[in-house]
């Protein structure tokens, strides 16, 4: 593929809002596991506890709020796993213990991740009464053959009363496709894309598919059991998943994430304009403020059984706390920053890094179509460059 190739004409950076404070909820159980997933998720044959993690979730909500005094949760985001599996109840539990630790926006966004099947969507009013205003819907596919492929639990016609149902209940929708799929040629992505858009609301998150070390389309991948496009079919997917986008008013505001403008995710616009979070839950990741001022990366024990015990005998399930050095928060900003149409502010780079960023580095991504300026003190990735982005941070970087 040549360097210059592009893929859609991302849309003008608009001023990038403030990061906000975020926290976010992992509940890690499943009902099956899917064979591309490697996320921290797990399925168990016998019944989950919920108010005992109920009260685990609300200790450790407790500890990171004491870390995190005065801050504004702007969002909270039920991830997973398959948080649809929770009772209403639970989640209005956790909520509660949010509001008893911060103050919450009176417009903060509330995002609970759900599996469209039938038994999960008749929830949705209960997650509404409950406070959840914004629904993340795993369709990942609108053809019965590769649901089945990608071991999903639901079938077009579930996922599309799923849709249906969260349209009519929830002021916010988005929901996942996966492409880059087995088999998949541009034309039927393109079909299947215009679908979905007609479909969506306000928000779609569509992921290339990619086969990860642990999983079985890994095993499968490997034994030459599982081909998946190339690198140039996937390039030509990228491409056609850009302009139709675009054309269809839901541009790319990040990699994998398209929005009407104003209806971006406001909590993974947290992550990605290098916020501040709190992470509860097994498995959950988080950035707070140490006591000396220093960002800290937090992650906690994946395993829920031992997270369960670790936060019931000392309040928290970290199992990593660590101080970044300013260079290590200067990465971690580029890396989530270019990931977004808007690019990143370069002062804040600057001030991290103590240096400016590489001039001959830039000079050569620039020429070669990678990144461009906008303005004397914002950068971002171009098309190209997100097809290629982790190159072009580690040039930068």
């Amino acid at each position: 593929m040549s360097p210059h190739r592009t893929a859609g004409v991302l849309p003008f950076a608009r001023t990038p809002a403030a990061p906000g404070f975020g926290v976010y909820v992992h509940w890690p159980f499943c009902a099956a596991k899917c064979p591309y997933c490697d996320f921290n998720s797990h399925v168990r044959r016998s019944a989950i506890d919920q108010p005992r993690y109920v009260a685990a979730f609300t200790r450790e909500l407790k500890e990171a709020a004491r870390r995190s005094k005065g801050e504004l949760v702007t969002s909270i985001f039920f991830g997973g796993g398959t948080p649809s599996l929770m009772a209403p109840e639970t989640v209005g539990a956790i909520l509660e213990a949010v509001a008893e630790n911060w103050t919450i926006a009176p417009d903060a966004e509330i995002t609970l991740e759900a599996n469209p099947s039938s038994v999960e969507a008749s929830r949705f009013r209960g997650y509404r009464a409950a406070g959840v205003n914004r629904v993340s819907l795993g369709v990942q596919a609108l053809n019965d053959p590769d649901l089945r492929r990608l071991g999903r639990l639901h079938d077009v016609a579930a996922a599309l009363e799923a849709i249906r149902l969260a349209r009519e209940i929830f002021p916010r929708l988005s929901f996942d496709l996966i492409y880059a799929r087995p088999n998949q040629t541009v034309e039927a992505w393109e079909a299947e894309l215009n679908q979905a858009i007609d479909l969506a609301a306000d928000h779609l998150s569509l992921y290339q598919l990619t086969i990860e070390m642990g999983t079985p389309f890994f095993d499968l991948h490997k034994a030459g059991k599982l081909i998946v496009p190339d690198g140039e079919l996937s390039a030509d997917l990228y491409e056609a998943t850009q302009q139709i986008t675009a054309a269809r008013g839901l541009p790319a505001y990040e990699i994998s994430n398209h929005a009407v403008p104003g209806a971006e995710s406001r909590h993974n616009l947290t992550y990605w304009r290098y916020g501040f979070y709190a992470g509860v839950g097994p498995g959950a990741h988080g950035r707070l403020k140490g006591e000396n001022g220093a960002r800290h990366a937090i992650a906690n024990e994946p395993l829920p059984e031992t997270w369960l015990k670790m936060v019931e005998s000392w309040d928290s399930g970290a199992v990593t706390d660590e101080a970044l050095s300013l260079e290590e928060q200067a990465d971690e900003l580029l890396l989530m920053g270019l990931r977004l149409t808007e690019g990143i502010d370069l002062c804040r780079w600057r001030k991290l890094a103590g240096r400016d960023i590489d001039k001959a580095s830039e000079a050569d991504l620039a020429h070669h179509g990678m990144i461009e300026r906008l303005g004397p003190d914002r950068i971002r990735a171009t098309p190209a460059g997100m097809l290629v982005l982790d190159a072009v941070v580690a040039d930068l970087a």
